[in-house]
């Protein structure tokens, strides 16, 4: 962090007009967060000529899962088939392609884009931990890798909405007039909760799919002082969330997933999980006497986590997306765990940057 005299950060209220001002020279070094941005907006002379360089970082970093999180305080969520057949009306193929410019890779587990990931089948202490637990988990986890839903093209989603319809007709679900409805006449029908209209247009297709089955779903955007009151107190049907994790997993496991936090207003939970099998499991993360056993732990967890179709999987991205002036010099080898801003820090002066001050 020695080897500039001088670090400015400047703040922007619109990414718009941040992304100009890099443009005109009004600062060095910018981080690009969004896909359509980084796809459309990082192109001209001065980046063909070489003046402004783009480049995509490759981390390690947890990017834990972000996704479409159903409440199960409600009643209609409380049914596991449910559940997954709303997983199976997602098209994230589509939402990546169309939305996002196949910049993002499907979260398929609860800590993503790390050695703590479930993959594979279980194996060894993991699946020692497991089989503790064997008469109260489900068969798939035991027999089954994490695997979100693919729709590779229509005919793939067909099949898929045809497998959501048939799960939700064996949790007591039929279509009546175009409305999904339960024995007791009650429309299938629940509202998604937005802080802000960038997800928009993900749920626009995503609803569409879900009325293709008879479900009446709806996304609203609410003032960002109510939407964060709401999910506080678990007033909420579906909203996106993320639940952030780091290569050290603890106390915080508590706070997200526990039964004791499923009660507490204000808490991570609020997916409102309470199931004795993660309690235990995320006791073993806490009290892990060494990496072995918090590997091993976690990645039981997180196959356990999964196979509840607590949510929607969303995405994540392997990488910073960073564009700069070409006046610097960098180090040839990436770490694998890091922060753009971090990485920043180890950059110097290149011999560009030398030649425009003499000038």
């Amino acid at each position: 962090m020695y080897n500039f005299d001088k670090i400015t950060v400047k703040y922007f209220k619109d990414e718009t007009i941040a992304l100009e001002a890099f443009k005109a020279g009004e600062f060095d070094v910018i981080n690009i967060t969004q896909a359509k941005q980084w796809a459309r907006d990082m192109v001209g002379k001065k980046f063909d000529q070489g003046i402004l360089r783009k480049n995509e970082f490759q981390h390690r970093n947890n990017a834990g899962m972000q996704g479409f999180v159903m409440n199960l305080r409600r009643p209609l969520f409380q049914d596991i088939r449910v559940r997954k057949a709303l997983g199976l009306a997602f098209d994230f193929e589509w939402t990546n392609s169309a939305l996002f410019f196949d910049q993002y890779t499907r979260s398929n587990s609860y800590f993503s884009n790390s050695y703590l990931a479930a993959t594979g089948l279980p194996e060894g202490l993991e699946l020692t931990y497991l089989e503790e637990f064997r008469d109260s988990l489900a068969k798939e986890v035991f027999t089954e890798p994490l695997q979100a839903p693919v729709a590779s093209d229509q005919s793939a989603l067909r099949k898929n909405l045809r497998r959501a319809g048939k799960l939700l007709k064996e949790a007591g679900w039929t279509v009546k007039d175009g409305k999904l409805v339960n024995d007791r006449e009650e429309e299938f029908t629940f509202e998604i909760l937005m802080v802000g209209s960038t997800f928009s247009r993900v749920f626009a297709p995503y609803v569409k799919n879900l009325n293709r089955l008879g479900i009446h779903a709806s996304y609203r955007t609410i003032d960002r002082a109510l939407y964060v009151r709401r999910v506080q107190q678990f007033d909420f049907d579906m909203i996106v969330h993320t639940f952030g994790q780091s290569l050290s997993p603890g106390n915080e496991q508590r706070n997200y997933w526990s039964s004791a936090a499923a009660d507490i207003e204000g808490s991570g939970n609020v997916i409102g999980i309470q199931d004795p099998v993660v309690d235990a499991l995320v006791e073993k993360i806490i009290y892990a006497s060494g990496q072995d056993e918090l590997t091993a732990a976690s990645r039981a967890l997180d196959r356990v986590l999964w196979h509840g179709f607590y949510l929607v999987p969303n995405w994540y991205s392997d990488s910073h997306r960073m564009a700069y002036w070409n006046r610097f010099a960098m180090p040839a080898d990436l770490p694998l765990f890091y922060n753009s801003f971090q990485f920043l820090m180890t950059w110097w002066e290149g011999e560009r940057g030398k030649d425009e001050k003499l000038k």
